[in-house]
């Protein structure tokens, strides 16, 4: 793959690029982002936060506070108002990227399972893949996983 990645919005007035290599690519299964997907589960892609940069269009910020007190900054087109990535206030060196607003989709595959208790019953989660019941307690063992796989990049 090359960088800079590349992603909009649904109606495509919002673009972002990301300059450097993903961390880690996983599938949360929490109640939320079930909800915030309309499926059953939500992709994410884990970057540095100085990587990404809103190359055209307006964003909007709303801040959600979980259940556990975190606070996370969602960021959405100001126009069509799909979610486009997260900014966690406990981890500001991270952006979680909403996987499905990339412009190419096809490459990248999750190497772990977060909040797997919420998971649909219908779903299996590989057994290769690294697993968490609820909220991982770091990225350490995702970011492991995605450089085992060694996913190739291009400058």
């Amino acid at each position: 793959m090359e960088l800079p990645l590349s992603g909009a919005c649904q109606c495509r007035r919002l673009r972002y690029e990301i300059s450097a290599e993903p961390l880690t690519v996983y599938a949360c299964h929490c109640t939320e982002c079930q909800r915030q997907s309309g499926s059953a589960f939500s992709l994410s892609m884990v970057v540095p936060r100085e990587s990404i940069t809103v190359v055209s269009g307006k964003t909007k910020e709303w801040l959600r506070t979980h259940d556990s007190g975190r606070i996370i900054s969602c960021i959405f087109c100001d126009d069509c108002g799909v979610r486009l990535y997260h900014n966690p206030r406990a981890n500001a060196a991270i952006t979680i990227v909403k996987y499905g607003t990339l412009d190419n989709v096809a490459e990248l595959q999750p190497v772990g399972h977060i909040w797997t208790r919420s998971a649909q019953k219908w779903f299996t989660i590989p057994a290769e893949a690294v697993s968490y019941d609820g909220q991982q307690p770091d990225m350490s063992r995702l970011i492991a996983a995605w450089k085992s796989i060694g996913t190739k990049f291009q400058t």
